[in-house]
């Protein structure tokens, strides 16, 4: 059923516009704690990053948990992944996350997970909207949930997060620049890379609740590559303001993109006889990443562009490893969902073991040329399934025999289509885009 309010990541918004509004999460919380009590559910942890509108809606939501007989556990400022993870080992019924992620701080969000650190069912977020829709009301007195705090969060996470290596790891000599977004890891990430021996050096590690993903971490990258060629760092690590996603610099200061990361931990994991099954990457994924996976002989599988198909995917296949280039990585083996300090742990274990510097470890895999169109088109007419664009696509895949690829997609939020081509060679790539985005106009008219 299409959702009313819930998106493929939750629910979204800007801060003041419903439903990201106090009095839609203090209702959106009395839902929550009634469906989860519906189950036998009365336990339900909230965490947030570092925006300042946290606050006011921690407190709604904590407002109408209570109202529906759920006991509270607050986390204050946590990643993500973490609040997956400790609602997996305090035995709560589900976590609760406000957050918009990479967006800034004038967003905000909520994001579920279930008792088991996974995303809720379908049904779960179904009744949730379905009880949204009727009247709130107040368990009696003596019923209504009570809140605490866990104090000991981070330190909990922490050693969660460097239970990922051995123990016996170490990284030491490795100067690393962490750039936390001013977000949810600033506190966590710099004490996970220290307490392995690493030298760290923070950047954007002081939220004032403004300044939250502000030409800083993952999407503004420009401030750690200047950082770690200044610092003569050996690497650079860049997390979003949830610090679910992550990406690198080499020690020249080249970006290391989530394909590259991905590579590099599933080789690491073949290497050593850990790797269960394949890979998962979207249709996002560079062609460069499914040709290496291939030369390795590792299955590689296309999941649609989000962390959550990335997952159903890897949860049908019995896989553990996935990811998109965006740098949401999953590594099942150790946690639930995207983590970006457990991904970025194991890449730094995978250039531990090859005593090679992190430029020199991405070479096994070849980024191909990508070549991207947008054609804007009316309404009414949907070009992708005209024939004559049909057939061009077609034509044109089986012209680069399987060392490229087509992919036409309309976008979600404008009225585009977005022509991709991809292959080995850039002029070759760039004819076809130019070809199909033409034919593609045409038929738009």
């Amino acid at each position: 059923m299409a959702r009313k309010y819930f998106g493929t990541d939750g629910i979204r918004g800007r801060v003041g516009d419903y439903p990201i509004t106090p009095d839609f999460m203090l209702k959106l919380g009395w839902a929550a704690g009634m469906a989860f009590r519906k189950q036998g559910a009365c336990r339900i942890l909230i965490g947030k990053d570092t925006r300042i509108s946290g606050y006011m809606f921690e407190s709604a939501l904590e407002a109408g948990l209570s109202a529906a007989g759920a006991d509270v556990m607050l986390l204050g400022p946590m990643p993500t992944p973490a609040i997956a993870y400790l609602t997996r080992t305090f035995h709560a019924d589900a976590g609760i996350v406000i957050s918009a992620s990479h967006n800034p701080h004038d967003d905000n969000g909520i994001k579920f997970f279930s008792g088991q650190g996974t995303k809720l069912p379908d049904e779960v977020e179904q009744l949730i909207e379905d009880l949204l829709d009727t009247p709130m009301t107040v368990v009696e007195s003596a019923k209504l949930g009570k809140v605490s705090r866990i104090n000991d969060a981070a330190g909990r996470y922490i050693e969660f997060c460097k239970s990922s290596v051995p123990s016996s790891t170490s990284f030491a000599g490795l100067k690393v620049v962490l750039d936390c977004a001013h977000g949810a890891a600033y506190k966590v990430a710099p004490s996970v890379f220290r307490e392995l021996g690493a030298e760290v050096i923070t950047l954007s590690a002081e939220p004032n609740g403004l300044n939250i993903n502000h030409n800083c971490g993952s999407t503004h990258i420009s401030a750690l590559q200047a950082e770690v060629v200044a610092r003569e760092a050996d690497l650079g690590i860049a997390f979003d303001g949830d610090a679910d996603r992550v990406l690198m610099v080499d020690h020249t200061g080249a970006l290391v993109d989530g394909d590259e990361l991905l590579f590099i931990i599933a080789r690491d994991l073949q290497e050593r006889g850990k790797l269960q099954g394949g890979v998962v990457g979207t249709l996002m994924s560079n062609l460069g990443l499914e040709l290496a996976c291939s030369e390795l002989n590792i299955p590689f599988e296309r999941a649609n562009v989000g962390d959550r198909y990335v997952i159903a995917e890897l949860l049908e296949r019995d896989w553990v490893l996935g990811g998109e280039n965006s740098g949401h990585i999953v590594c099942f083996q150790h946690t639930s969902t995207g983590d970006a300090i457990i991904a970025a742990l194991q890449v730094l274990l995978a250039v531990r073991r090859r005593g090679q510097p992190l430029a020199q470890v991405r070479q096994g895999m070849r980024k191909c040329p990508q070549v991207l169109i947008n054609v804007r088109f009316k309404g009414g007419v949907d070009p992708l399934q005209d024939p004559l664009v049909k057939d061009a696509c077609a034509r044109v895949t089986e012209e680069m025999a399987g060392r490229g690829r087509v992919l036409l997609r309309k976008s979600g939020t404008e009225p585009l289509v977005r022509v991709m081509v991809e292959g080995e060679d850039e002029a070759l790539v760039r004819g076809y885009a130019d070809e199909l985005s033409k034919i593609v106009a045409q038929v738009c008219g």
